[in-house]
Order: structure tokens, then C-alpha cells, then sequence
């Protein structure tokens, strides 16, 4: 996965005193890239809090790598601030949330929980009652998502019982949308590359392979 940026810093500002101005990060996470609208929630409330540098994740929050935040992590220097709107942006898995603990008390960061907690590392260790609030609030997180994985795993059961269809309808020949219908054509007649169709189409590569798949054995069905 690519990395992501609201904004880039080109460069690190230098005092009179020769001493380096700290970053404030922002980091906002959401499940998939469809979470459009929650995505520019954080980033709003986290440019509102000094953010200038914003780094932007679309993955589960139990996932056991996370490249921007790894990125992130890795660039922040001592000194530095971490802001993120709520623990289960950060991580979903206490596990997870304690290496970056470990990671913001050896760096000497500040790690700042929008509304509720603040860990500053920057010139001493943390006080023990934070960093406990702190890996507190992940063990609720991560309590969380289990419940949610558990109502949408019962949900799922209970509407495979009443004989309902679980997942995404199959795409079949009729669900092909007009638009890749119109430029297939120019694909046909060697016009178009595929990426090229893919992307006047507004579609993924892996998603025009299916529809072309599709148009092909819809063309044999009409040829016998």
C-alpha cells in the first residue's frame, strides 16, 4: 500500500538557535477506503488540534501491520507529537497499543488522545497512572471490536437461516455497468489497453478481468 499524506512537510524549520522546531503528527485510520466520510472527520478535528503533518491509513485496526503508522512512527523524531481522535484509531489489540507505548517512551514522543488522554515522553517517562488509563482504554477498544465481530457473525447466522443471501450479489452480464459496456468496444478493437479501459471506466484492474470474462462467455452464449 502506498503511503498517504494530507500534506507534506518539504522541510524541518531551523530556530536562530539552530534547534529544530517538533513535529506534530496526525494520524486517522478507517477500515477501507470507502470510509470517506469518517477518514475526513479525523483529519479535520486532528488539523484543528496543530496537526501539520497528517497521515492517512486505510486498514483494519487489528491488523498486524499498519505501513503508515509504521512510517509515521519511524519518522517522528524526539520531541515530537502524536495525535490521534480516539484509542481504536491507533490500535484495536492491546498488544498493539503497548509496543507503541514502548515506541513513544523510547523515541520521547507525545502521544495525544484527543479529549482524553496525553502521554508525554518528551523529557521524562510517562506517569504510571496514564500509561495504565491509557492501555486501559485499548483493552475497551479491543472488547469492542470483538463485540462487533460477534453481532455481525450472529446476524450473518440468523439471515443464513431464514435462507437470505449472505455477501454481495454475483455479478453477472446484466450487472456490467453501461459506461464499460461503451468503451469495451474500443478494448475490442485494440484501441484501448487495459489499463487504459480500466481506468475510463473507473474500475479496478481485477474488476474489468471479471466484466471482460463475462462479455466473452455472454458473446459464445449468442454465437451457438
Amino acid at each position: 500500500m502506498g503511503k498517504h499524506f494530507e500534506n507534506q512537510v518539504k522541510s524541518t524549520p531551523i530556530s536562530e538557535n539552530n534547534e529544530t522546531f517538533a513535529t506534530i503528527h496526525g494520524y486517522a485510520r478507517c477500515s477501507t477506503s470507502d470510509s470517506k466520510q469518517d477518514i475526513d472527520r479525523q483529519v479535520r478535528e486532528l488539523k484543528a488540534a496543530g496537526a501539520t503533518r497528517i497521515w492517512l491509513e486505510y486498514e483494519h485496526g487489528d491488523a498486524a501491520i499498519k505501513n503508515q503508522q509504521g512510517a509515521m512512527l519511524e519518522a517522528a523524531n524526539s520531541g515530537d507529537s502524536i495525535i490521534v481522535s480516539e484509542v481504536s484509531r491507533l490500535a484495536r489489540s492491546v498488544k498493539q497499543l503497548c509496543t507503541i507505548i514502548d515506541c513513544i517512551r523510547d523515541k520521547h514522543l507525545r502521544l495525544v488522545i484527543l479529549g482524553s488522554i496525553t502521554m508525554d515522553c518528551r523529557m521524562d517517562t510517562p506517569d504510571p497512572m496514564t500509561e495504565a488509563f491509557l492501555q486501559i482504554a485499548g483493552v475497551f477498544s479491543q472488547l469492542e471490536l470483538s463485540m462487533i465481530r460477534q453481532r455481525v457473525k450472529s446476524g450473518m447466522a440468523n439471515a443464513k437461516a431464514k435462507g437470505k443471501q449472505i455477501g454481495r450479489p454475483a455479478t453477472t452480464f446484466d450487472r456490467i455497468p453501461d459506461q464499460f459496456l461503451r468503451y469495451h468496444t474500443l478494448f475490442q478493437g485494440g484501441h484501448l489497453s487495459l489499463t487504459e479501459l480500466a481506468r475510463l471506466a473507473s474500475v479496478s484492474r481485477p474488476t474489468a478481468y471479471k466484466y471482460i470474462h463475462l462479455i466473452n462467455d455472454q458473446q459464445r452464449r449468442q454465437e451457438k
